[in-house]
């Protein structure tokens, strides 16, 4: 008995593994498509139908919608193809060599995206169980099968959201800003060779890649919430999330910049001679700090949930906000000082400043909300002009009803 909270615990870990969940629902519509085919189609054995459901079932409803036609037209094209190579020759090497050309040529014609390979495969796997004419028309009659069956499994049956792997991705990406910072921080008050400089340089730049996972992470989930009856303000949540990664990537970019500054002072600093004073190394440590937890706490405000602490969330960003701005006076008195000591190098103390002032500039919440609201009225503006185009159609074709019978 003890075990069975562990199971379910486990299960439920499961239910939301993106994974799996498409495992089980693309073998749900491969065997439902199946099935209908075996009453539908006079083959024994439709197996075309199964192969479309599981070429046309995507992770997200938005996705099925829109790329699910340019599939189901990818593979109808192929088997069609299919059915005028089994009237004329059977499968050889040639043969084949033939129905991957046409069906290459086909799919760029008919433009069906990055789907042309499908054209091909589904040509050959049609013309390899498919001898005579009548059977390959039952293709085409599975191939409808299996395409609908597809469509209206993701339409029915929603797909689940998947937010939690993108807000993970992004509150990660923030944690590793933020330890970089911190690395950076440490080493101010002691001598820093080039090389060394160097690869905090590099991994800043690292931290570019990371930037495109948490981008794809993130227009997976902006999928998932398009048209998903689960979600009644997906609008707003894709809006939160895109711009709050929005924000991270171009701190990310002023990390970076940062790190070059430190590598190009580390060129100007004599062997043994440390990046800054004791006294301006530890002031601008505990700035990076306050920087690098306002950044983490940015990260978890635009991915929490408004019916989850996401007051809680603001009200902390708010407060370190306000003590990195309290910090970064006296560093910037501390900055002139050291800048009359090495003149030479005022350019990146002033370089360093601007870019701590960016970074809080781009996290503060009056810019935040100013950018939603930008976001939103735009989208409202686009909506409503998609709204007036099918007006105007409306239109158009009623006055065309009305035109016939004059004519």
């Amino acid at each position: 008995m003890p075990r069975i909270p562990a199971r379910v615990a486990s299960l439920a870990r499961y239910r939301h593994d993106p994974v799996v969940m498409w495992t089980l629902r693309a073998t749900a519509a491969a065997v439902i498509a199946y099935a209908v085919a075996l009453q539908l189609s006079s083959s024994s054995a439709p197996l075309t139908a199964p192969l479309t459901a599981l070429l046309v079932v995507q992770v997200t409803l938005y996705s099925t919608l829109t790329t699910g036609v340019e599939r189901v037209i990818a593979v109808v094209a192929g088997v069609l193809i299919a059915v005028g190579f089994s009237i004329v020759v059977g499968l050889s090497w040639w043969s084949l060599g033939l129905i991957i050309l046409a069906s290459l040529t086909v799919g760029e014609m008919i433009r069906v995206g990055d789907f042309v390979n499908e054209v091909a495969i589904s040509a050959m796997l049609v013309l390899g169980v498919t001898q005579l004419a009548s059977q390959a028309w039952d293709r085409v009659l599975e191939t409808l099968i299996g395409a609908g069956v597809g469509l209206l499994f993701n339409v029915l049956l929603a797909p689940p959201v998947w937010v939690d792997p993108a807000a993970e991705s992004i509150v990660g990406l923030a944690r590793r800003t933020r330890n970089l910072l911190l690395s950076i921080g440490e080493e101010l008050d002691n001598p820093v060779p080039v090389h060394q400089a160097a690869d905090r340089l590099h991994e800043a730049r690292r931290l570019d890649q990371a930037v495109t996972d948490v981008d794809a992470a993130l227009r997976q989930a902006e999928d998932s919430l398009r048209l998903n009856p689960r979600i009644s303000e997906g609008l707003l949540a894709r809006i939160v999330l895109r711009t709050g990664l929005d924000t991270l990537e171009i701190c990310v970019v002023v990390v970076r910049v940062l790190a070059r500054s430190m590598t190009d002072l580390a060129k100007r600093r004599e062997q043994g001679e440390p990046l800054f004073p004791a006294d301006t190394a530890q002031a601008l440590q505990e700035l990076l700090a306050d920087v690098g937890a306002a950044l983490v706490s940015y990260a978890v405000l635009v991915t929490t949930p408004v019916s989850e602490n996401a007051e809680v969330a603001e009200d902390r960003l708010a407060a370190e906000l306000s003590a990195a701005w309290d910090r970064r006076e006296p560093v910037a008195q501390l900055l002139l000082r050291a800048v009359q000591q090495h003149p030479y190098a005022w350019q990146l103390y002033g370089s360093l400043l601007a870019e701590i002032d960016r970074m809080l500039d781009e996290m503060d919440l009056e810019h935040r909300s100013q950018r939603l609201m930008e976001e939103l009225d735009r989208a409202a503006a686009a909506r409503h002009a998609r709204k007036e185009r099918l007006a105007g159609l409306k239109q158009f074709a009623r006055m065309e009803r009305l035109r016939r019978p004059a004519g």
